[in-house]
């Protein structure tokens, strides 16, 4: 039983350490780009959109599908960097035990 009352503890610790992690993530802004940076895409540590900027000069009437393509990559490339850090972050939380995507804590 001792074992138990040690493991629920180290649990709920565990909880409050993922708690602390998510709301980090959520403050934190991760920068996308692409078109050499003539379109930025910020999004939080959770993958929320926060903001979009684009150079005026690439904005042409005539050819908006280069531009919703620039967005998407923007987007792409600011998502990889969330997921990274994201995995950074739960790596440094569980001390370097392997979960399985989508497993949360505690069990």
């Amino acid at each position: 039983m001792k074992n138990l009352a040690g493991l629920m503890k180290q649990a709920s610790q565990m909880q409050s350490k993922m708690e602390e992690m998510q709301a980090r993530l959520q403050t934190m802004e991760i920068n996308g780009e692409s078109g050499a940076g003539m379109v930025r895409i910020t999004l939080n540590g959770k993958g929320d959109l926060r903001r979009i900027k684009i150079d005026p000069k690439i904005v042409d009437p005539a050819d908006t599908e280069m531009l919703e393509d620039l967005i998407l990559a923007a987007h792409r490339d600011a998502r990889n960097k969330v997921d990274t850090t994201s995995a950074a972050e739960m790596q440094q939380l569980t001390g370097g035990l392997n979960l399985p995507p989508g497993m949360k804590l505690p069990f």
